[in-house]
């Protein structure tokens, strides 16, 4: 099967990121085998693939250890290990596996479901990562209430624009901080204001907010405070991307650090990928509450340009390889 390799740390680049003939994967007793029909492309990619040196700890220090790519996926099954259950070849799923840049990969049978009825493998395939993100940040560590004011900064990425979508679908009055460019797309979205951040600082708004979910990470904890009320919950989901360093690391510490000993609490999390939350999304896709945006689709072959289009950090919603 034809797959991209990851051979060594680097820009999206030749030898670094190339398109080879590999074996197809073998799935273990727990494990599915899918026929890939589309991924996307995630940070986790971008920060995995270039290496800075936060994200070396466990994949390899001066090589990857692994050298495949890619975690979101849709596709068909073609095999099922013999502990699967609910789950036949044939089966149309959506979800998160290993080396999904490629024809086949192998996926936990508990990080897939069955692909919303109404989405193309394209659109279902940059559902999970990012909607996930989403979906755990408003509800699971945000604690999101109906009728709350939510502000998400960062509204027009792959996160951004699910979360806007999701807080109007759990009840919320939505505030989203997002460019020039994107400011019809927010609104487009269901958002009640959008904040131009060329234009206006969203941290002087006559407006408190009970929860803010934070993407961008472009202003620190102390200036977004003069937004919140006195017991918001403040959700950091990351920080801008860089190619060498620490990433977003500093946005997040600074922000832990920031805030002890005041009255909102912050919250960190990296997403995790279930059956049940995936499940919980196709819902709400198929009862027309929640719709991907698909902002650029490339062909596995162009892998390298979808990761550098990520890198650039001006994305306006997700970006698919079809496969």
């Amino acid at each position: 099967m034809q797959a991209i390799v990851h051979a060594r740390y680097g820009r999206p680049e030749p030898g670094v990121l190339d398109l080879r003939e590999v074996a197809v994967p073998v799935p273990e007793d727990d494990q599915v085998l899918v026929r890939v029909r589309a991924s996307s492309v995630n940070p986790v990619e971008w920060y995995g693939v270039t290496g800075p040196y936060f994200a070396r700890v466990g994949a390899g220090w001066r090589t990857p250890k692994d050298p495949r790519v890619g975690a979101d996926l849709a596709g068909v099954v073609e095999a099922v290990g013999r502990d699967v259950e609910g789950l036949a070849p044939g089966d149309e799923v959506f979800g998160s596996g290993v080396g999904a840049w490629a024809e086949y990969a192998v996926a936990h049978a508990t990080r897939l479901a069955p692909k919303p009825a109404n989405l193309s493998f394209e659109e279902a395939a940059i559902v999970p990562i990012a909607g996930l993100t989403a979906l755990q940040a408003l509800r699971d560590h945000g604690k999101l209430q109906s009728g709350e004011n939510v502000l998400i900064n960062g509204a027009s990425g792959g996160v951004g624009t699910f979360a806007v979508q999701l807080a109007k679908a759990f009840g919320a009055d939505v505030t989203a901080v997002c460019s020039t460019r994107n400011v019809d797309q927010a609104r487009a979205l269901g958002a009640d204001r959008v904040v131009d951040y060329t234009k206006d600082d969203f941290t002087r708004l006559g407006i408190r907010h009970g929860l803010m979910v934070d993407i961008a990470g472009s202003r620190s904890f102390l200036a977004c405070r003069r937004v919140l009320t006195p017991d918001a919950r403040f959700v950091v989901v990351g920080g801008k991307m860089s190619y060498r360093g620490l990433g977003p690391l500093p946005h997040i510490a600074g922000t832990m650090l920031k805030s002890r000993l005041r009255s909102q609490t912050t919250t960190f999390f990296v997403a995790k990928v279930t059956t049940e939350h995936l499940s919980l999304l196709c819902d709400l896709i198929e009862a027309g509450k929640v719709r991907p945006v698909v902002e650029r689709i490339y062909s596995l072959s162009e892998a390298r340009e979808a990761l550098a289009h990520l890198g650039e950090g001006h994305a306006r919603g997700k970006i698919v390889i079809t496969v």
